[in-house]
């Protein structure tokens, strides 16, 4: 895949509040109104303080002792990189990590080791800083091409945007394709869900995803798609068994390379019931650890 992907991420949950104790319903959909997504990951997640004994043990105790480091580009900060900063956390950290990111750009191609746990990536709201590298499944492969690969636990970033919801498409000889997911069994429980997204680029060729494994997950959903997206949508990857066993899904999708006719057989257009698992956080499991941001 030769692809420039830039992500701003938005992070949703739903709890249910009874007389005793808050916990996550994890079935509450994300809204249609991307403008609706602010106010409602404030009304639904709770703080810390309303949800102990709901949450993961482990991360009670972790927030119970937060710490701060700073990244400043200009090092005002305790480092001027965010590789110096993940290096300075120690592998089996216990506690919470919230790295304050100042303003501006940093090209860094980062990884969070599966032994950190407990890592934020905090920027501001108002000045938020962006995270680029532009590698390709070409010079690193495709599982290491990222610009941020997070392996650990109750990892959780805001008010970052990662140059990821715009995906831009550049055209390649070999075929372009945005999403190879590899789960290859119905024990799995994976899969990629990317709601209120653009898809755009130069070209008219390139597949949402292709069936590298025989069993994948990929939904789409409040996803805008220009022209660039092949009117297929989908490739089973030369192997048409797969039409019968992959889920590619769309839902309320729109613009021109959105329009299911022409859609292979292997994508389907999604119900409410279909989609709901794929937009909630029941699909991350978040009553078990999303918290809102640090102040």
């Amino acid at each position: 895949m030769s692809c420039i992907a830039a992500i701003q991420l938005f992070i949703t949950a739903i709890l249910l509040v009874s007389t005793t104790t808050v916990s996550s319903a994890d079935t509450s959909p994300i809204p249609a109104d991307a403008s609706s997504l602010n106010t409602w990951f404030q009304h639904n997640v709770k703080p810390l303080a309303d949800r102990k004994g709901t949450i993961d043990p482990a991360l009670e105790a972790a927030e119970a002792k937060p710490r701060t480091i700073k990244v400043r580009k200009d090092g005002s900060g305790d480092f001027k990189t965010l590789k110096d900063a993940i290096n300075s956390i120690p592998t089996g950290n216990k506690e919470r990590v919230i790295v304050d990111i100042g303003p501006g750009e940093y090209v860094e191609k980062l990884k969070i080791e599966r032994a950190k746990p407990f890592v934020t990536f905090l920027g501001s709201p108002s000045n938020m800083p962006t995270l680029s590298f532009g590698g390709t499944a070409r010079e690193y492969g495709t599982v290491y091409s990222a610009t941020l690969e997070a392996e650990a636990d109750y990892f959780v970033a805001a008010n970052i945007i990662i140059k990821g919801t715009e995906i831009h498409v550049i055209p390649d000889e070999g075929g372009t394709f945005i999403t190879a997911q590899a789960r290859n069994s119905e024990s799995e429980d994976t899969g990629f869900s990317f709601v209120h997204c653009k898809v755009d680029g130069t070209g008219s060729g390139t597949h949402l995803g292709r069936a590298w494994m025989s069993r994948p997950r990929v939904v789409f959903a409040y996803t805008t798609m220009g022209s660039v997206v092949n009117p297929e949508g989908w490739s089973n990857n030369l192997h048409p068994e797969r039409d019968q066993t992959v889920l590619f899904g769309e839902y309320k999708c729109e613009g021109p390379g959105a329009d299911p006719k022409g859609r292979a057989r292997s994508g389907r257009q999604l119900t409410p019931d279909q989609v709901a698992p794929f937009i909630s956080l029941g699909f991350i499991e978040g009553s078990k650890w999303l918290l809102p941001p640090p102040n």
